[in-house]
Formats: C-alpha cells, sequence, structure tokens
C-alpha cells in the first residue's frame, strides 16, 4: 500500500471514530427537558456524554495502535447490535458507524504491517 494511501485511511479511521464520538454525544442532549431544574439536567447531561468520552478515549489509544480500535469499535457494534435486536433501526443507526470505524482502523493496522514487512 503507498504510503500516501494509508495516510490518508490512517486519518479516516480516526476522523470516523471522533464523528461517531459526537453523533453518539448529540443524544445526551435529552437531558434537556422543559421543567427539569438545571442542576439536575446538567447531571444527567454528563452521564449521558460518558459513552463519548469513552469512544473519545479509544480513539486516543487507537491513535498509535490501530488495532486497539479496530478491534474495539467492531465489538462495540457487535455488542450493541446483540443488545438492541428488536430495533433494526437503532442498529443500523449506532452500531453501523460503530462498525465502519472498526473495520477501517482494521484495515490501517493491516496496511501498517505490510508497509513495514
Amino acid at each position: 500500500m503507498k504510503e500516501q494511501t494509508l495516510r490518508i485511511l490512517t486519518w479516516t479511521a480516526r476522523v470516523l471514530g471522533i464523528l461517531v464520538a459526537l453523533f453518539i454525544g448529540v443524544f445526551a442532549l435529552d437531558a434537556f427537558e422543559a421543567g427539569k431544574p438545571i442542576g439536575r439536567a446538567l447531571g444527567d447531561f454528563g452521564i449521558h456524554l460518558v459513552p463519548s468520552i469513552l469512544l473519545l478515549v479509544l480513539v486516543a489509544l487507537s491513535w498509535r495502535r490501530a488495532w486497539i480500535g479496530g478491534a474495539a469499535f467492531v465489538a462495540l457494534a457487535v455488542a450493541y447490535a446483540l443488545s438492541v435486536r428488536e430495533r433494526p433501526d437503532w442498529v443500523l443507526a449506532i452500531s453501523g458507524p460503530l462498525l465502519g470505524a472498526g473495520l477501517l482502523f482494521l484495515w490501517t493496522w493491516v496496511g501498517q504491517h505490510r508497509a513495514r514487512g
């Protein structure tokens, strides 16, 4: 794999991982609803942001070790899909991007190994 292609693939995986975290984070806005005290809403908002923060930590861990992102994002996609089997629209919306990011990280990892040896 050419160096330029590998660089683009690497950055695509990273950016998609960050975008997935931001997408999941949007759902935290549900914490703010009419009539709810702002203190409680902010607390709920913080709790709802935990999955996004964990995904961002996962992207950071995968920055130099793409296999970590590949394995973890694919595992999260499968786990989520199995946990909400009765809602295929949710599976597609959440597991789809997670799986895409995971496969890109795995593809990056394979490309890096082939480039080295």
